[in-house]
């Protein structure tokens, strides 16, 4: 016998009273057009209560969870995950001061997104393909004229198809300095003034590398003429209320501070102690990280995906898009500025890590499920905790007209 949910018998209960209730009011024909109808005030508030009960039932459930993984693992940050567009849950751990625990996290406190950035990089240039300012499918020397290889374009740069050697790589052999911070327009230079071999050709393969997003960021500079962190701010934090979120950059600074001036402090392990991580020369450089969000901020992002806020749906669904043809020896795909996962191509995400921060975003756009995780240590729990909450079964919650 197939089952029958009690939510469905709520409804049809539902529909059954009104029914009776409208005929149990009516006359005969010959006063029907005359009658004013007065329908009765009817309270279905236990509708939407059974789902309240089940969104209970499962922030229970995922707060358990990572208390679990909190005595395990020792994990220290910020959660958030919703479902059909409902807030299921969010909840902070631990503390901003590592190492002396104190000061709460709270849900509302940014963190460094890691590659996670590299998905805001992507909408930028988006936002200029948009505006009609950028053809994904143009050489880059169109922006950038000193570069020094030719057949590389954006969608080669956010697809990681253009083979170009490591930023990361080259700047420390030739950055002599390590206590000056590198900008973007400096890592360029050091391209044109010495370039290493590339890997492949461009579109003849696949490497991930940060100097594609790193580049991009210089290309956002160059046709916008906003700096790369005013461009983000004015073009999608500001018009979507990301209050928390800001690119850090060292733009201006001579030498490297000791510490980052602003968001939780990553942290990582020395001996048995937790220590603060220092500020870092390869901070200057934006586009492949840098972003700073909390897991509120990036909710709102999520859902502007889902509303298509920013952008028109035909270009947010390209970047959803695998970039690559399939291969064996790689597991995943990647779009722009995300990972596409092998076997659920309507889920995408992304996940990072740099100088004491881990970062992990997933979102299963066919059930409609999306789960944000933010810390500020350099070791903690595996993703494999966090796609276990995303295969779970789907929540068997009601329709909403609208995201909130």
């Amino acid at each position: 016998m197939k089952k029958v949910s009690y939510k469905y018998l709520f409804h049809t209960l539902v529909f059954i009273l009104f029914a009776a209730l409208l005929l149990s009011s009516c006359t005969d024909e010959e006063k029907e057009e005359e009658e004013v109808w007065n329908l009765p005030d009817i309270n279905i508030s236990f509708i939407s209560d059974s789902d309240s009960l089940l969104i209970a039932k499962k922030a229970a459930e995922l707060d358990k969870k990572f208390i679990r993984l909190q005595k395990l693992t020792g994990f220290n940050g910020t959660v958030l995950y919703a479902e059909k567009g409902r807030l299921i849950f969010k909840k902070a751990y631990g503390f901003k001061n590592v190492r002396r625990k104190r000061d709460s996290l709270s849900t509302k406190d940014a963190f460094q997104l890691a590659s996670v950035s590299k998905m805001f990089s992507a909408m930028a240039v988006m936002i200029l393909k948009n505006d009609g300012q950028l053809n994904y499918d143009d050489d880059i020397r169109l922006y950038l004229p000193e570069f020094p290889y030719d057949g590389v374009t954006p969608r080669l740069l956010m697809t990681h198809r253009s083979g170009l050697p490591r930023y990361m790589s080259l700047a420390h052999a030739k950055w002599t300095n390590k206590k000056i911070p590198i900008n973007n327009d400096q890592m360029l230079q050091l391209f044109v003034d010495s370039p290493p071999d590339k890997y492949f050709t461009p579109d003849n393969g696949f490497h991930y590398c940060n100097t594609n997003y790193a580049l991009l960021a210089n290309i956002v500079e160059e046709i916008s003429g906003l700096n790369f962190e005013d461009f983000v701010e004015q073009r999608i934090f500001n018009p979507l209320g990301m209050d928390s979120s800001f690119v850090y950059n060292m733009r201006g600074d001579t030498v490297v501070k000791l510490y980052i001036e602003g968001g939780v402090p990553g942290y990582y392990k020395r001996g048995w102690r937790w220590r603060e991580m220092e500020d870092y020369y390869l901070n200057g450089v934006m586009g492949d990280k840098n972003i700073y969000t909390s897991v509120e901020d990036l909710y709102k992002y999520d859902k502007a995906l889902d509303n298509f806020t920013l952008l028109p749906k035909e270009i947010i669904e390209e970047a959803f898009q695998p970039g690559s043809p399939k291969y064996w020896k790689r597991k995943d795909n990647y779009g722009f500025g995300w990972r596409i996962k092998k076997g659920m191509d309507s889920t995408v995400y992304h996940f990072g890590w740099w100088k004491g921060f881990r970062t992990f975003y997933i979102r299963d756009m066919k059930y409609q499920k999306t789960l944000i995780v933010l810390t500020n240590k350099d070791k903690g729990p595996g993703s494999q905790n966090f796609w276990n909450i995303i295969k779970a079964d789907t929540l068997p919650l009601g329709r909403r007209s609208e995201l909130k």
